[in-house]
């Protein structure tokens, strides 16, 4: 099958991409930039792995630069991964505008558009698809500085609820991971004394799998979970 991911340079999103590709599909990758495990992967599977540099701040123009020119409007795709996001930590009486509205850009404006074009795509092949997107558990716990990340996340959880709603009886399916508190690069800004901190607050005391979210994402994508549509499903270590 063919899948669409997001932000598959580095952390979660080129987990999910080894973890597809293992399974034998053929990705569909976007990100901003490349990295050297990125691209030791893609010389190893040339034909299942296809990638292409996009800024996800450029939100109007993906059906053409992404869906006419990159992906191809004959090809089939067979499910999305919403899981590029951009981090704007603050308190709020400090929000900027600026760096506000890019990162709504990004996790907000591009996947509803990304979505969009998606569901046209498998509407016009006749395709009983699957769009999962990446949320995070700060929409569900507080956490001091992440209200305004936060609230792009809560905005996704309900576009895939209601998503999952509108297009359900054509056999399309939508839901979001909400992930715990992973090992990446968004998170490494944190000490050690901040993140022993955010880990104590979990059932298991410790950083949320990298591997498990994205074998739940797998599991999302594929026919075991044809059932499951419209939910929030929790990948946090017991967080909640």
């Amino acid at each position: 099958m063919n899948f669409i991911v997001t932000g598959i340079s580095k952390g979660v999103g080129l987990e999910i991409t080894k973890v597809l590709i293992s399974k034998g599909h053929t990705i569909f990758g976007i990100s901003r930039n490349s990295s050297a495990e990125l691209d030791e992967l893609r010389k190893t599977y040339p034909e299942n792995l296809k990638w292409r540099s996009y800024d996800l701040t450029d939100h109007r123009s993906i059906r053409d630069e992404l869906f006419k020119s990159f992906i191809g409007l004959k090809t089939e795709i067979h499910g999305y991964v919403n899981n590029a996001a951009l981090a704007y930590d603050d308190i709020i009486t400090n929000l900027n505008n600026d760096p506000l509205e890019k990162m709504f850009k990004v996790n907000v404006y591009s996947p509803f558009n990304i979505t969009k074009n998606v569901i046209r795509s498998m509407l016009l092949h006749q395709i009983k698809g699957s769009i999962v997107h990446l949320s995070s558990i700060s929409v569900h716990t507080g956490y001091k500085g992440l209200s305004m990340y936060a609230s792009t996340k809560g905005a996704l959880e309900a576009f895939s609820k209601n998503t999952a709603r509108e297009w359900g009886s054509l056999g399309i399916r939508s839901n979001t991971i909400v992930a715990g508190f992973m090992e990446t690069e968004m998170s490494s800004t944190l000490s050690d004394k901040q993140r022993n901190r955010i880990f104590e607050r979990t059932s298991l005391k410790k950083p949320t799998s990298l591997n498990s979210v994205a074998k739940t994402v797998a599991y999302l994508l594929e026919e075991d979970s044809i059932s499951i549509t419209g939910q929030n499903i929790h990948v946090d270590s017991g967080t909640i």
